[in-house]
């Protein structure tokens, strides 16, 4: 299993960062930091606030300082649910129509930490994904038994691993872009590719955002953990970019002397690869189209010719 470590950052040839072209400027849908000016009281559970809801029982409120820096976030978790409750859902209601609205890419990004429990039960905490008729899309997984990261789509597959994990220990970003025009979605974190070019819906579900939930699922029914999600900085955009931006990883020299770079992008686009020495001019050194699943490598076989090098990919118009 990898291990995605907070704070990583990926680089390309002699420590250079990888650069993709920049998107149009997104229009907020929605964003909290949830704070006491926003309406958000510590005092109280997070649903019924600042038109926040939810199904299920269990723990859910905001905590202040709980995050490296001051202020407020939100938290489910830690008090036990009623009964034998299996699923806390908290959510915001957005009901937003991406393809008739012409904003087909959303993105949705959230900080998130997980407390691990003390009483040796241990539960999953999710982000899933639901239309506008409530029925669920997608999910990412945090498995807080193995510390490992799944995802689920609305097929019969069940819950699929990354191959990636997290610690407790770690501070998250969690951002999953969705291109609604094409039913695809990937999810980042910390700026590191976890899932890619995966379908919102496997079966013709309705392609509208009716909310993006936090989930609380208590691995034994009867006797949850007492961890715990805290979250913060959800934000929701939306904007007219025909795909989800290209995003390179550098995977270093091979044995012949080539740099080798490694492309997610959406499947069956074509891309532009260009380098450049001084993020100034940029010359061509390919042009490739994803397969299924949207991840290729590639090799650069003039890295050598010069100290440093900048890359960068772009759909081909």
């Amino acid at each position: 299993m990898v291990l995605l470590v907070a704070g990583s950052a990926l680089v390309s040839h002699s420590s250079l960062q990888a650069q993709s072209n920049r998107p149009p400027q997104p229009v907020v849908v929605y964003s909290t930091g949830f704070e006491r000016d926003e309406g958000f009281d510590p005092a109280l559970p997070l649903i019924g606030q600042s038109s926040w809801v939810g199904s299920g029982s269990g723990g859910n409120g905001i905590l202040t300082n709980s995050f490296t820096r001051s202020g407020q976030a939100a938290y489910i978790g830690f008090a036990a649910p009623e009964g034998r409750d299996e699923f806390l859902n908290v959510w915001r209601p957005l009901s937003l129509a991406p393809i008739s609205s012409n904003q087909t890419l959303v993105t949705f990004s959230v900080l998130m930490h997980l407390v691990d429990s003390n009483n040796n039960q241990f539960d999953d905490f999710r982000w899933s994904v639901y239309n506008t008729n409530e029925a669920r899309l997608f999910t990412v997984n945090f498995d807080n038994v193995s510390r490992d990261i799944f995802y689920a789509l609305d097929d019969t597959k069940g819950f699929i691993s990354t191959g990636l994990g997290f610690d407790n220990a770690g501070y998250y970003e969690l951002v999953i872009k969705m291109n609604f025009a094409r039913n695809l979605w990937s999810a980042a974190l910390n700026g590191s590719i976890i899932i890619n070019s995966k379908p919102i819906t496997t079966k013709g579900a309705a392609l509208n955002l009716g909310d993006i939930d936090a989930v609380w699922a208590i691995h034994q029914v009867g006797s949850p953990g007492n961890n715990y999600m805290i979250f913060d900085d959800y934000l929701v955009t939306a904007e007219a970019t025909p795909s989800i931006p290209p995003v390179i990883e550098q995977l270093g020299f091979s044995t012949n002397g080539r740099f080798q770079l490694r492309l997610y992008g959406e499947q069956g686009l074509t891309y532009l690869i260009e380098a450049s020495i001084d993020l100034r001019q940029w010359q061509s050194i390919g042009e490739v189209t994803a397969p299924t699943g949207g991840i290729l490598d590639f090799q650069d076989t003039a890295a050598t010719r010069s100290s440093s090098r900048f890359y960068r990919a772009r759909q081909k118009p």
